[in-house]
């Protein structure tokens, strides 16, 4: 009986060895942020980011001058004019903080579509690499506690996607 557990140990050390010879890891993250179509769309979103940000603190700098200005005019307006000044400011603040959410929204949307479209092309580019060098199984680094660095493949798959995929289109 321990013969017959001992060798069914040894066929699946031995079969698990074979299987660890053909697997690999790679970092998404990397391939995401370094590869060229990846590392183009997070400086356009990067910079729509930014743009978006300058819009909204001019905007909010503009409503902080009118709520100033209604509240030097307090004394000087009468009380239905001040009331209907603090209102439609109330509306524009109001405006701008749903503008505000919406626009980071759809940036993020955006985002994450570039991000889902950057995986859809790296994916036939994966499996053709698997294929070329008789892969069996590739891993996220994520996953991985500890790997031997010749097991990685990140920089020849950034090096291939490069390649066939110089950019990415964005909204």
């Amino acid at each position: 009986m321990k013969k017959l557990i001992f060798i069914i140990l040894l066929f699946f050390l031995n079969t698990s060895n074979s299987f660890a010879d053909n697997v690999y890891f790679m970092d998404f993250g990397k391939v995401f942020n370094a590869s060229k179509p990846g590392a183009e769309a997070k400086k356009k979103l990067k910079n729509k980011i930014e743009a978006e940000t300058k819009r909204f603190n001019q905007l909010e700098t503009d409503i902080k001058k009118s709520e100033a200005d209604i509240i030097s005019q307090k004394k000087a307006l009468g009380a239905d004019e001040y009331k209907k000044k603090v209102k439609n400011l109330r509306k524009r603040v109001a405006d701008l903080q749903k503008d505000k959410t919406d626009t980071f929204k759809n940036i993020a949307k955006t985002r994450s579509d570039a991000k889902k479209a950057l995986l859809k092309a790296v994916n036939p580019i994966v499996k053709k690499y698997m294929e070329d060098n008789n892969i069996r199984l590739i891993v996220d680094k994520k996953s991985v506690i500890l790997g031997d660095k010749t097991l990685e493949i990140t920089d020849q798959i950034i090096v291939i996607l490069n390649k066939e995929l110089p950019s990415l289109k964005i909204n």
